[in-house]
């Protein structure tokens, strides 16, 4: 069963997993947002029951 042989792709998954972790993930985090989340008061909504027709 090929499947089982970890000889060529255990290596790939780990040196890719190596890049993203240590050279890209910090590029990506270094970015700053353009929209800052703003202080919003919490509305409150009004929930008006629903009237079946049936009952």
């Amino acid at each position: 069963m090929p499947q089982l042989n970890p000889n060529p792709w255990l290596s790939i998954m780990i040196m890719s997993w190596l890049t993203f972790s240590l050279i890209i993930q910090p590029k990506i985090l270094a970015f700053t947002p353009t929209n800052h989340p703003t202080k919003k008061a919490p509305t409150t909504t009004k929930n008006n029951p629903w009237t079946w027709p049936w009952s």
